[in-house]
């Protein structure tokens, strides 16, 4: 997202050494949006240039891509006339570079049965068009509505130290009992889990989208910021960074037991992948070195989220309505 969707994009070298330096690490689910930079230069026209440049990487490379939005405009459209319009674009701008793993819509549009949403892209898979269907940002009861049409291949949400919500609300469990892996973004929670984090509202730039989000806050950061400040402790004794731990820990749920949401039980994770955003080389490799956390430094983590409960909601009011969950 951070190659394209900013006021000032990194150059094209910088972007490339960036996804060439994590596909050389390891990590080689790369997750790419339709709507990620304006319609005249988003993800998937750097992937077209990088992949033109390395087309020996395109069969290394797992690619997701977030569409069916309207075009040029972040609102929702699960129509199948848009569902299509929007694979068809990104084929399009990818021009047989680079065949797209999985594809899956931005939001759920409530005003279209998430069904029919799937159905659409179903026959998108049976064409040859996308190899797989995911979903992102919703709950549990539509991951089990979109599966029971299609095979669910990834279901991206957020999770981090700052954002446990799927753990609690029933979404890992979906996934768990469905065997779909967990795609979750944010993992540094935009920017607040790296060392130099965030200490005020007033440290974010006018232009920049986290200023307006609840939990940036200046009423609620303080509050926050008391769970950065004791992982960055931890990381401090382990010789590793905040961003590193704040990663193992999310990698680290896969297939892990914790208590269930009911709280009668426990509940064993699936499969989670962190996909933390990067745009130069030297993030790169800072956030792909693995970090392993011990058992003990596991509970500790869980009791240092028992102790600073994160408060804010994870986007602004008007952008609530189109997430789940």
């Amino acid at each position: 997202m951070g190659l394209t969707w900013r006021e000032s994009p990194p150059p094209s070298s910088q972007a490339f050494e960036a996804m060439s330096t994590a596909l050389s690490k390891g990590a080689n689910f790369w997750n790419g949006g339709e709507f990620y930079g304006p319609v005249e230069r988003n993800s998937t026209h750097v992937l077209h240039e990088y992949f033109t440049q390395h087309p020996d990487d395109a069969s290394k490379v797992v690619l997701s891509i977030k569409g069916g939005l309207k075009k040029g405009a972040l609102e929702p459209d699960g129509s199948e006339e848009n569902v299509r319009r929007s694979v068809d674009d990104c084929l399009a701008v990818l021009d047989g570079k680079k065949s797209i793993d999985i594809f899956e819509c931005a939001r759920v549009d409530h005003n279209v049965p998430i069904e029919d949403t799937i159905r659409a892209l179903a026959k998108c898979v049976r064409e040859g068009k996308i190899g797989g269907i995911g979903v992102s940002e919703v709950k549990a009861e539509t991951i089990r509505r979109a599966a029971a049409v299609h095979p669910i291949a990834a279901v991206e949400v957020e999770l981090s130290l700052w954002a446990t919500d799927i753990l609690r609300n029933g979404v890992a469990a979906a996934c768990a009992e469905l065997n779909i892996p967990i795609v979750a973004y944010s993992p540094l929670s935009r920017g607040a889990l790296t060392s130099e984090g965030i200490k005020r509202n007033a440290d974010i730039p006018d232009n920049d989208f986290r200023k307006h989000i609840p939990k940036f806050q200046d009423d609620v950061l303080e509050q926050n910021n008391k769970l950065t400040e004791e992982v960055g402790k931890l990381a401090q004794q382990k010789g590793v960074s905040r961003a590193q731990v704040a990663i193992a820990w999310v990698r680290q749920l896969s297939g892990r037991t914790v208590p269930s949401s009911d709280g009668k039980g426990n509940l064993k994770l699936g499969t989670i992948i962190p996909i933390p955003g990067a745009t130069t080389q030297a993030r790169v490799e800072e956030n792909c070195k693995i970090v392993e956390l011990t058992e003990e430094e596991m509970k500790e983590i869980a009791d240092v989220i028992k102790r600073n409960p994160i408060k804010g909601d994870r986007y602004p009011a008007m952008a609530m309505k189109h997430v789940e969950g």
